[in-house]
């Protein structure tokens, strides 16, 4: 059995949240206090969603708490949306941010299928 740690879906979803943090440090504080919190607060619900489904007895449970990880990586590209709207991204940033989306999003969306098929041998 995998340790948390060692999901690519987790890894990713760190990956994402470390990368918005270091994204939002450098804006100005009326950005940070607006769109920074709550980018950062989605961004982090990620992978605080997936670890806390990891650690429930239940594959039943566990994908409730990836459905609830989905929901924070599509809250998440709401406030990036929002950010580049105004003029808060970087190009840069905006290629690294899609990379990783690119791979976040089928894998998040693969493990609750995963999940799921468990839950059914289960029964």
């Amino acid at each position: 059995m995998l340790r948390l740690e060692e999901l690519e879906v987790y890894q990713l979803s760190e990956q994402l949240a470390d990368l918005i943090w270091e994204i939002c440090s450098s804006w100005e504080w009326f950005a940070k206090d607006t769109i920074g919190k709550q980018l950062v607060r989605s961004a982090d619900s990620i992978g605080a969603n997936i670890a806390e489904g990891f650690g429930r007895f239940s594959f039943k449970e566990n994908i409730q708490f990836c459905y609830y990880a989905r929901g924070s990586l599509l809250e998440t590209r709401h406030w990036l949306r929002r950010a580049k709207k105004r003029k808060l991204l970087t190009s840069e940033y905006e290629i690294a941010l899609k990379k990783i989306f690119q791979l976040l999003s089928p894998k998040l969306n693969a493990y609750i299928k995963t999940n799921k098929q468990q839950s059914q041998k289960e029964k």
